[in-house]
């Protein structure tokens, strides 16, 4: 029988291929536990469902960047083997870039899932990141870009179809910020960055681009960590309203909410299960279930919603769980 994921192709096939949280750390105790939440989490659901991303350009102290790179590289090679560790360097334009890339990926290399490059402006950047990254020996690693300004957004498209990049993330306060308060400061909040024109605006350019060319829209940050079910109803908006596949935490508190998040109801599931196996039986050709006609175009849709439930570690029968094992 064939596999899903050899008849249902499309763009959208390789945005969902990423664990749905991506939770970052730069202070050395932080990381540490974030490391060993996800391997906990790991152990728990069966399923890698979060990467850690270890940050040397917000979590280095200033005038520390060359011993932070040290810490954050001893500490991905020392993660357990199947933990997905990545890492946050400097701006290709900042002192401290080839200095993180020499040492980060100059010692490191086969130990990151990808590296985040914050503050890409155009695909040149992503040419100047790739000239350092590869000639350290790290040809092989993904590349994740983060859109924070006007210029940024305005090249969004571009930049998602770099074969290079796997995922866009967005920086809503630097975004903000690059606007030198012609936005309020209330649009880098829960209410504000689902409101405010040109946050909106930002955030659709960013999911559309990924959609457009099969990467991984990553949502940002909430910054009212303490808040756990404001922060559940927002990446719920961001899963179900603006196409994000995949959103930053920055608190173990954030973890699970956003796993419930961006999980499938159950019954959803169940019906993924129930019309993806009457398809299979008919050879993938159109079908008749509940009463309604169901095609190719809607097989593939709830063989997303399969992908996403095994990607947030949720219980699937039997018959499902073998497509991910095969």
């Amino acid at each position: 029988m064939k596999h899903p994921r050899d008849v249902l192709l499309g763009a959208q096939a390789a945005a969902r291929a990423l664990p749905v949280c991506d939770h970052y750390s730069g202070v050395e105790a932080r990381m540490r536990k974030s490391l060993q939440l996800q391997a906990e989490l790991h152990q728990e659901f069966g399923v890698g469902v979060m990467d850690v991303t270890l940050d040397c350009e917000d979590g280095a102290p200033v005038g520390g960047e060359a011993e932070h790179a040290h810490l954050v590289s001893e500490l991905a090679l020392a993660a357990e083997p199947a933990a997905r560790v990545a890492v946050r360097v400097h701006a290709v334009d900042h002192p401290a870039f080839q200095a993180d890339i020499q040492t980060t990926v100059g010692r490191a290399a086969g130990r990151w899932c990808h590296i985040m490059l914050p503050k890409v402006e155009t695909v040149a950047d992503i040419h100047t990141a790739m000239h350092f990254i590869d000639a350290a020996g790290g040809s092989h690693i993904p590349l994740h870009a983060l859109i924070e300004s006007p210029l940024s957004v305005h090249h969004a498209f571009d930049i998602a179809a770099h074969p290079r990049v796997q995922s866009l993330s967005f920086g809503l306060m630097d975004f903000v910020s690059a606007h030198g308060g012609a936005i309020p400061a209330s649009a880098m909040g829960m209410a504000g960055q689902f409101s405010h024109p040109l946050v909106v605006r930002a955030k659709l350019a960013i999911a559309s681009a990924c959609h457009a060319h099969g990467k991984t829209p990553s949502h940002c940050v909430v910054t009212e960590f303490k808040d756990v079910q404001a922060l559940q109803h927002c990446a719920e908006r961001a899963a179900n309203e603006w196409g994000f596949t995949r959103m930053w935490s920055i608190h173990p508190s954030q973890v699970r909410p956003l796993l419930a998040a961006f999980s499938p109801a159950p019954g959803d599931i169940a019906q993924a299960v129930e019309i993806l196996q009457a398809a299979a039986q008919a050879d993938w050709a159109p079908i008749q279930w509940g009463g309604q006609l169901h095609d190719r175009a809607s097989f593939r849709f709830y063989w997303s919603v399969l992908e996403r439930a095994y990607a947030t570690g949720q219980a699937l029968p039997e018959q499902a769980l073998g497509y991910f094992q095969a």
